[in-house]
């Protein structure tokens, strides 16, 4: 701990350390287990209000470890799904002063009108109706005063509980918790960046142009900064308070179907996971359309990444498990330990169970992404953060569904618009500019083919071709011979000296300790000294390499 802090936040750190050595050994990360236990129920509730009570750093943590199943315990995931960014409002005079300061105007002159009571309150931001002085109807985001810096606080605190803990202990070693807690800080500093969240409402309006059933609200540039986001008010339902007879009266199929459509366009195309979809951010608008909300959680997908998604969910909807198994291991990466037998098996299960599922089973193509995060971390496979960011966005998206069309085969819609991407895929590689792209590369190639063979060939001549194996130093070979020359020292070394002390008791000398000369005596203990000294050293401080991580070709 600095001793730069102040008492606020040693206090904070105190609060956290408690936090944390409380529930150390509650089990929280033991994702092995196979349901969530009655036992563990109670724990849970109380890890969960525990988390609500340190704040909103720790609510958004709360609300990403809950699709974390591949590390966080089921009963812990169960409560984790109950909590709610839910919170009690701030008196509009709190706000007032940020939202002046980050657009640089009163409120009288930048706005017509302003509603002081919020629309929507959560842990790091206030959502306000207004009027411009043009006449159009806004809803104002204002980032809660202070959030950022207690952020930033809180999560330099847990980076130093994460690394100490990946140090130190066994659990630590294996979560790689630094790791984690770097993902999450990268998760919460974008959301607290509304210039980031404009420029997502920015294009995810415009490719989703294509689908007239759904809109995204523009954002209004000139009043929006990093603390304040200004977009165009949407009025509307939302698809969780649609009635039956509403339902009854409208066929809302075509308009989920086109939800569905628009996110895997998302994400295999674009390479962009939405990662909140949730009900309460999708509204039914007057004209029958369906309204997108919230855009602070966007997560990138590489493209050879999304290429291997695309062909997992792409086997999956087919039934073929061992080809599930196989494309998610090409992107994850093996941890020492790692049993690919059983992992094949119980995907292949996994999968056989999704192609035939029954409402009974309740599987469906998001809860089977999760379960392959979960069984990849009992069998010691870390599959990327972005095979359950995507697991999470189609759960949403079938509840979403779901709400408009219960009839609604989402499967089928996901098959077979998953393939029309494919298609267009191949199409898109046979273009002429793609064509000339890998001709180009092809001549590249052969014009430096000869060259390169040649070198070789005389390296190979005047005998000077080596060979270098990276990586030596971090092998257990390497390990291993250096704990043999570390016992094999200490042996030398204490026998030496045991050897040496003996033979001195030979020399007569008129000092003399317990009988026995005092040189000798005096090096003898010396000797049992160093000697169990190195021993201990040898022990605890010999060398350890890291469990070895391989990971996919795509890394």
């Amino acid at each position: 701990m600095s001793s730069t802090e102040h008492p606020g936040a040693l206090d904070r750190s105190s609060r956290i350390m408690r936090f944390a050595m409380k529930y150390y050994r509650a089990g929280v990360f033991d994702s092995a287990g196979e349901r969530a236990r009655p036992a563990d129920q109670d724990k849970a509730i109380a890890f969960v209000d525990d988390l609500e009570r340190l704040g909103p750093t720790f609510v958004k943590i709360g609300q990403s470890l809950s699709t974390r199943t591949d590390l966080v315990a089921p009963a812990y995931l169960d409560a984790l799904k109950r909590m709610q960014d839910d919170v009690q409002p701030l008196p509009f005079a709190q706000l007032q002063p940020v939202l002046e300061a980050a657009l640089g105007v009163r409120l009288s002159k930048a706005f017509a009108a302003f509603d002081e009571q919020p629309l929507g309150s959560a842990s790091l931001a206030q959502v306000h109706r207004a009027t411009l002085h043009d006449g159009r109807e806004v809803a104002v985001k204002i980032q809660r005063p202070g959030v950022a810096e207690l952020i930033h606080a809180d999560m330099a605190v847990l980076d130093r509980f994460a690394r100490g803990a990946d140090r130190f202990t066994s659990i630590g070693q294996r979560m790689h918790f630094v790791e984690i807690v770097a993902e999450m800080q990268r998760t919460l500093l974008a959301e607290l960046d509304y210039l980031d969240e404009a420029e997502s409402l920015e294009r995810f309006r415009k490719r989703l142009a294509v689908y007239p059933e759904l809109l995204v609200p523009a954002p209004i540039w000139d009043y929006t900064s990093r603390q304040v986001l200004t977009m165009e008010y949407v009025p509307g339902t939302k698809v969780t308070d649609i009635g039956g007879l509403r339902r009854t009266e409208h066929a809302y199929g075509p308009i989920a179907a086109a939800l569905l459509k628009g996110y895997l366009d998302q994400v295999f195309v674009y390479g962009e996971i939405h990662a909140d979809p949730h009900p309460g951010n999708v509204l039914l608008t007057d004209d029958e359309r369906l309204a997108l909300l919230d855009f602070g959680m966007v997560a990138h997908v590489p493209p050879r990444q999304r290429e291997r998604l695309l062909k997992l969910v792409l086997a999956a909807v087919d039934g073929r498990g061992e080809d599930v198994a196989a494309e998610s291991m090409a992107i994850s990466a093996r941890l020492e330990g790692f049993d690919e037998a059983r992992y094949v098996h119980e995907v292949s299960q996994l999968v056989a169970r999704y192609a035939v599922r029954s409402e009974r089973l309740g599987l469906s193509e998001g809860r089977l992404l999760l379960e392959l995060a979960r069984i990849g971390t009992a069998c010691r496979l870390r599959m990327p953060a972005a095979t359950t960011l995507l697991g999470k966005t189609m759960l949403n998206l079938e509840a979403v569904a779901g709400a408009l069309d219960p009839e609604l085969d989402v499967k089928a819609a996901v098959e077979d618009h998953a393939y029309r991407i494919m298609r267009e895929r191949l199409r898109s590689s046979l273009s002429p500019q793609r064509l000339g792209m890998e001709a180009l590369e092809t001549q590249q190639l052969m014009r430096a083919a000869p060259r390169k063979v040649s070198d070789i060939l005389s390296l190979i001549a005047d005998n000077k071709l080596r060979v270098r194996l990276a990586g030596l130093e971090e092998s257990h070979l390497m390990e291993s011979l250096q704990k043999i020359a570390n016992r094999i020292s200490t042996g030398v070394i204490t026998a030496s000296l045991v050897v040496g002390a003996a033979m001195l008791t030979r020399v007569d000398t008129p000092h003399t300790l317990f009988g026995y000369p005092a040189f000798a005596l005096v090096l003898f203990l010396l000797a049992a000294a160093l000697g169990v000294t190195l021993v201990v050293s040898s022990l605890l401080s010999d060398r350890k390499v890291r469990p070895r991580e391989e990971r996919g070709p795509l890394d």
